[in-house]
């Protein structure tokens, strides 16, 4: 038996409020799967490489390690 087969077997023997409450869940999924699938395309993007080059300044400066004066008070 099919899946397609079996679920519409299901279906026809449930009350009608059950019905409606399938049909609800059923039209839920398929909104989400969509709006997944959207996402996971635009989310799935190629990456660049080197698209930082040059954005780094070196050498560093002779005082790059030196405490900040901004931590003067923490660090007494």
């Amino acid at each position: 038996m099919t899946v397609d087969a079996e679920i519409l077997q299901t279906i026809t023997q449930m009350p009608e409020p059950l019905k409606q409450e399938v049909l609800h869940y059923a039209k839920y999924l398929i909104e989400n799967y969509s709006k997944v699938t959207a996402e996971e395309k635009i989310s799935q993007k190629k990456r660049r490489s080197g698209i930082l080059k040059g954005t780094f300044v070196l050498p560093l400066p002779d005082d790059f390690d030196a405490p900040l004066e901004d931590f003067k008070e923490y660090m007494e």
